[in-house]
């Protein structure tokens, strides 16, 4: 037997598993995807482009996907509405874009005092995450799964230094998400504005500030060039994913095999895209500080208070929603204190008596 024949009838080998291809040739597909990032933006709009050609990779060509980029069929924020009737086929997004359809899609991308990456990644696969995600995003006529994350995100960048609680009020912020609800009980005046059009507007002065991903993603927006201040991990997105979010019927309609495919490659697509902003962070944080003089701050014990208090407002807002909100909401609070207090005494512990021994603090 020749080797390509050999190869294309094999067990594709994905993360989720060997994918057998189909003994009889499927009738080739055509995905329309929309993403919520503008074209070759570093990090998360490459790691969307990644994906759809992967899915299509893959599949050997037996899925075809067509990636639309913000603004390219839909604007960054329709996407949802454009993938619901079916117009198009999937969105590559961040789900608490979507807050107003529903206040519990927060907790599928991130919420403030919630889980890192490898928590949410539990609480999805084995602790019931991913079967309330169904429920919910099945509602709109959606389905959902992780295909990215950015791990733990910067606080955002000011203006002007935050030393007490004090210094938010009357702040014109750019952050969404129940973050953008935590800020808003500080006095913050916020706003959800899509990441392609951050930058003109902290430029203009229209914010005065803007949370937006880390150091690899945020050092190509060029906020330094109107904000110097930069906060370190905010409270507003600890960890979690993105969606790569489908039409329901069109999902029901795909075999079991296509299904595998797009799964296998969303789930290799997720721990790219985290690890990625691990390897390159530290890279792109020294650049910040080096090259354009980028300031680093923390934000004190009294502002991480007055986070707290506002956060937990927040969440019962959030829980009186519906009996639905309620439900996702116990589920993730249940997991965060299981997984999160396991973690931390072997992981966290770990990592913070590592880094004192070795002065990395």
């Amino acid at each position: 037997m020749e080797r390509r024949t050999f190869l294309s009838g094999a067990a594709l080998v994905g993360v989720g598993g060997a994918l057998a291809a189909p003994a009889i040739a499927q009738e080739r597909k055509t995905i329309t995807i929309v993403s919520t990032w503008p074209r070759d933006f570093p990090g998360l709009g490459l790691s969307a482009q990644r994906l759809a050609a992967r899915i299509t990779e893959l599949s050997e060509g037996r899925l075809t996907t067509e990636y639309f980029a913000a603004g390219e069929r839909v604007g960054a924020f329709d996407v949802f509405d454009e993938v619901a009737a079916g117009n198009s086929q999937a969105y590559i997004g961040a789900d608490y874009y979507f807050t107003g359809k529903h206040p519990s899609f927060a907790y599928f991308t991130s919420v403030p005092f919630g889980m890192t990456t490898p928590e949410w990644n539990a609480w999805i696969k084995y602790s019931g995450g991913q079967e309330l995600w169904d429920e919910l995003s099945g509602s709109f006529g959606l389905k959902a799964i992780p295909c990215g994350s950015t791990g733990t995100q910067a606080g955002g960048w000011f203006n002007k230094e935050i030393n007490s609680p004090e210094d938010l009020k009357g702040l014109k912020m750019r952050i969404p998400g129940l973050g953008g609800q935590v800020m808003a009980k500080l006095g913050v005046s916020t706003v959800s504005l899509p990441g392609g059009q951050i930058y003109e507007n902290l430029v203009s002065g229209a914010i005065e500030a803007s949370e937006w991903v880390g150091p690899y993603n945020d050092y190509f927006m060029k906020f330094y060039e109107a904000a110097k201040y930069y906060y370190t991990a905010g409270v507003h997105e600890p960890g979690g994913g993105l969606a790569f979010s489908m039409n329901k019927d069109f999902y029901e309609g795909l075999s079991d095999w296509e299904k595998a495919i797009i799964r296998s490659a969303c789930i290799e697509e997720h721990a790219n895209a985290h690890e990625e902003g691990m390897a390159l962070n530290g890279v792109y944080l020294k650049k910040l500080i080096d090259e354009h003089g980028v300031q680093v701050r923390d934000f004190n014990d009294d502002i991480w208070d007055a986070f707290g208090d506002a956060s937990a407002e927040v969440f019962e807002e959030t829980r009186a929603h519906s009996d639905l909100a309620a439900r996702i909401d116990d589920s993730f609070q249940a997991a965060l204190r299981q997984i999160g207090g396991t973690m931390d005494k072997f992981e966290y512990t770990f990592v913070r008596q590592r880094n004192r021994v070795l002065g990395l603090t």
